[in-house]
C-alpha cells in the first residue's frame, strides 16, 4: 500500500504542477481543471479503445486540455467574462464534450493496452512509479526551459505585476492565454495517466480534483518555504506524495472511504491554516520573551 500511495502521488503531482502554473505564477484561480482533467481521461481512453497507442492517446489528451484552456483564455481576455465564471462555463461545457467523445458516461480499459504495460515486468505499482517519474521529469524539464526563456520571463512578469508588465510592452492577455493553454494541457495529461491507472474514464471524474491539486501545492509550500522555481516544482511532487500518504493513514485508521472527499478537504484546510498558526506561535513566543 505504501508503494501504491507513492505511485498515486506521482501521478497526481502532474495535476498539481498544472494548477501551479496558473494559480501561483499567473495568480489565476482557474476552475477549468475540473473539466480539462476528465476531458483528458475521456479522450485518452476513447483513443486507446479505438486502437491508438497509449502514448499517442496521451498526446491527444494533452491537446484536448489545451483546447479547453484556450476557450477559457479567450472568454476571459476577449469576451471579458469574469475569471471564475469563464472557468465554470468551460468546465460545464466539457461535460457534453466528454459525452460526445465517449458516447456514454464512462468507458472501461479492460483488456486494452496502457502506457504502464511497458514496465509490466516490474512488481505491482512499481511500473506506475517509473512512468510517473518519467512523465514528471519531462514536464518539469520543459517548464523550467520555458520559464527561463524571454517568453517565460514575460509570463512570470505578468503574474508578478500585470500593470508593470504591460508598461514594458508585454502583451499580458496573450500571456494569460498561453498559461491557461499549457496549464490545462498538463492537467489533461494527468487525467490521461490517472484513467489508465484506474482502468476507466468517467464524465464525473473531475469532481474535487482542484482540492487534490491545491493540497499537493500547499503541502509542498508548507514543507519547503524559501526555494527556487525548480525546487518549488519538485516540492509539489513531494507534497502530492505526502498528501496520498496522509489519505492512506486515514484509511488505515478505519475511516469510511465513502467520505474520502471530506477527508481531502479537511487535510487541505489544515494545511492552509498552518502558516497562520505558525505566525501566531512565533508571535506568542516573541511576546513571551519580551515579558
Amino acid at each position: 500500500m505504501l508503494v501504491s500511495a507513492i505511485a498515486q502521488g506521482l501521478l497526481w503531482a502532474v495535476l498539481g504542477i498544472g494548477i501551479f502554473t496558473t494559480y501561483r505564477i499567473l495568480k489565476f484561480p482557474d476552475l477549468t481543471a475540473e473539466g480539462s482533467f476528465p476531458l483528458g481521461s475521456a479522450v485518452a481512453v476513447t483513443a486507446i479503445v479505438n486502437g491508438l497507442h497509449p502514448l499517442l492517446a496521451m498526446l491527444l489528451a494533452f491537446a484536448a486540455g489545451m483546447g479547453a484552456g484556450l476557450v477559457t483564455g479567450l472568454l476571459y481576455t476577449k469576451g471579458k467574462v469574469p475569471v471564475i465564471l469563464s472557468g465554470i462555463l468551460v468546465m460545464t461545457g466539457s461535460h457534453s464534450v466528454m459525452l460526445f467523445v465517449m458516447q456514454r458516461s464512462n468507458l472501461s480499459l479492460l483488456n486494452f493496452p496502457r502506457v504502464y504495460d511497458v514496465f509490466s515486468f516490474l512488481p505491482n505499482y512499481f511500473d506506475v512509479v517509473v512512468v510517473g517519474l518519467i512523465i514528471l521529469v519531462g514536464v518539469i524539464s520543459l517548464l523550467l526551459f520555458f520559464f527561463y526563456t524571454s517568453l517565460g520571463q514575460a509570463y512570470i512578469a505578468t503574474g508578478d505585476n500585470e500593470n508593470m508588465a504591460r508598461s514594458f510592452g508585454i502583451q499580458t492577455d496573450r500571456m494569460k492565454i498561453i498559461g491557461l493553454v499549457f496549464s490545462n494541457g498538463i492537467i489533461a495529461l494527468g487525467g490521461a495517466l490517472i484513467a489508465q491507472n484506474i482502468g476507466y474514464a468517467d464524465v464525473n471524474g473531475g469532481t474535487g480534483v482542484i482540492v487534490i491539486g491545491l493540497a499537493s501545492l500547499i503541502i509542498g509550500e508548507v514543507l519547503f518555504k524559501e526555494v527556487t522555481l525548480g525546487e518549488r516544482l519538485i516540492s509539489i511532487v513531494i507534497g502530492s506524495i505526502f498528501y496520498q500518504l496522509l489519505l492512506l493513514g486515514v484509511i488505515r485508521l478505519g475511516f469510511d472511504t465513502t467520505y474520502i472527499r471530506i477527508y481531502s478537504a479537511s487535510i487541505l484546510a489544515v494545511c492552509l491554516m498552518v502558516p497562520q498558526l505558525r505566525t501566531r506561535l512565533n508571535l506568542g513566543t516573541l511576546m513571551g520573551r519580551e515579558d
